[in-house]
């Protein structure tokens, strides 16, 4: 029997390399065939591991081979508006561009060699993949590289719902009740839905994905197949709440074991050095820098604990940073770390985060509370859910200036660096995820199921 050959296009983000990438070793050992495809800049984000047999890359130039500037600002205040590159919607139109090409050359080249392409399977949003798959009569299966919860908000919102959510900013006490998930608030929907929020092309390229969906379904007459970073014990609701989509959660994604890429480097044997669930780890991802007066207040909440922190800041305007933190004695700032290492290492004992869902799924499986500092996107949403639905941390609370003041952070880092129920409650996610993606645990099932049916 032929082995099946899956082509896995991702968008070269890490927010959606590192869950692609640990897909397609999984699709691997489960005994097939997979070509990841990405741009080149996307290939060099790839972290090196040992290889696995049957995977393999390609790429294709977007003409950024040195890599998009993909960071943010906050026009320089807490409260200013996330505004993204002006020359973003050039740069995404080259990527579709050549990623189609590359995509049509592939599946040419491996046609002629014998091992035709059973399935592409792309990151979230990239339709354009999706289009191609169909002029090929080849089938195809979407990647949503957010939480299941996220995806149900989304789906309601292009049916239906979406009265409703812009209902949220006139009336802030009216919370959004959709099926089978929590009451939510202005606060918890994802940013892009907001009727004050300045991307609608990105939420154009969120309806144009369930719109690619919604003519599956029509065309096939069954549902649509969408593969999802999740698994069942975490969002069984949610999981359950579209019943139009068949969602499979097969996640999390990410690697079962820290990837020690660092071993020796000066982080590591600076948590070495600290006691067990001591240490508050630090990083808000790499789209969003904090501005000066909030790194200023988060450097004053971290001091006023008294508890050792490592903080992730990129960029080079960290100078009074440093030097308040060399003066204190207290933590450690680098500008890269490995994100899987720290919050494996047993001195971590709090995740400040942003509540990227690559980084929230990486502290459930690892068994670290969080403080939820979230800024845009789906990670309002997240941070709902580690608070209110996982009880595995606190949201901050932002003053009108939508500052995170330095005493809140403390209060926040208190109530979970000393709180035994979210610690257990932390715990038991990392049990669940582990025995999830583990051999004969859900998520693991349902990814042998799926290659079955291909």
């Amino acid at each position: 029997m032929a082995v099946a050959h899956f082509l896995v296009v991702s968008f070269p983000l890490h927010g959606h390399i590192n869950p692609t990438v640990e897909f397609a070793r999984r699709l691997a050992r489960a005994g097939t065939r997979v070509t990841i495809l990405t741009s080149v800049s996307g290939h060099r984000r790839v972290i090196e591991s040992p290889p696995v047999e049957g995977l393999s890359y390609a790429t294709f130039s977007d003409g950024y081979d040195d890599g998009f500037n993909f960071q943010l600002n906050k026009n320089g205040s807490a409260t200013g508006t996330v505004e993204r590159p002006k020359d973003a919607p050039d740069f995404l139109a080259l990527f579709s561009q050549a990623g189609a090409r590359k995509v049509k050359e592939l599946v040419r080249t491996f046609r002629d060699e014998g091992s035709h392409v059973t399935c592409i399977v792309y990151s979230m949003s990239l339709t354009w993949a999706a289009d191609v798959a169909r002029e090929l009569e080849i089938p195809s299966v979407a990647l949503w590289i957010q939480p299941a919860t996220v995806l149900a908000v989304y789906y309601h919102y292009f049916h239906g719902y979406d009265h409703l959510i812009n209902r949220v900013e006139s009336d802030p006490g009216f919370l959004v009740e959709l099926p089978k998930l929590p009451l939510l608030a202005s606060k918890d929907l994802p940013s892009f839905l907001l009727p004050s929020d300045p991307h609608s092309d990105i939420r154009e390229a969120f309806q144009k994905q369930f719109s690619t969906f919604d003519e599956e379904g029509k065309e096939s007459k069954s549902k649509p197949r969408v593969l999802v970073n999740s698994f069942d014990e975490l969002e069984r609701e949610a999981l359950g709440s579209v019943d139009q989509l068949d969602l499979i959660p097969i996640g999390p994604l990410i690697s079962s074991t820290a990837k020690k890429t660092s071993s020796g480097s000066d982080y590591m044997e600076w948590l070495d050095s600290r006691p067990v669930s001591s240490v508050v780890y630090v990083s808000f991802g790499s789209i969003i820098s904090p501005c000066k007066r909030q790194m200023e207040e988060i450097l004053t909440g971290l001091l006023e604990t008294r508890r050792p922190f490592l903080w992730v800041i990129r960029g080079s305007d960290t100078g009074e940073i440093l030097n308040r933190v060399d003066e204190s004695g207290e933590g450690l700032v680098v500008p890269w770390c490995s994100q899987v290492e720290v919050l494996a290492h047993p001195s971590t004992g709090c995740f400040v985060t942003h509540c990227g869902w690559n980084s929230t799924s990486e502290s459930l499986a690892m068994g670290v509370p969080m403080v939820c500092f979230p800024q845009w996107t789906d990670q309002t949403t997240s941070a709902k859910l580690v608070e209110d639905g996982w009880k595995a941390g606190v949201r901050v609370r932002v003053n009108e200036d939508g500052v995170l003041e330095g005493g809140e952070l403390k209060r926040c880092l208190e109530e979970v660096m000393g709180g035994e129920e979210i610690r257990k409650n932390a715990m038991k996610w990392r049990d669940l995820a582990r025995e999830a993606v583990g051999e004969g645990g859900s998520s693991d099932c349902n990814l042998r199921a799926f290659v079955e049916k291909m």
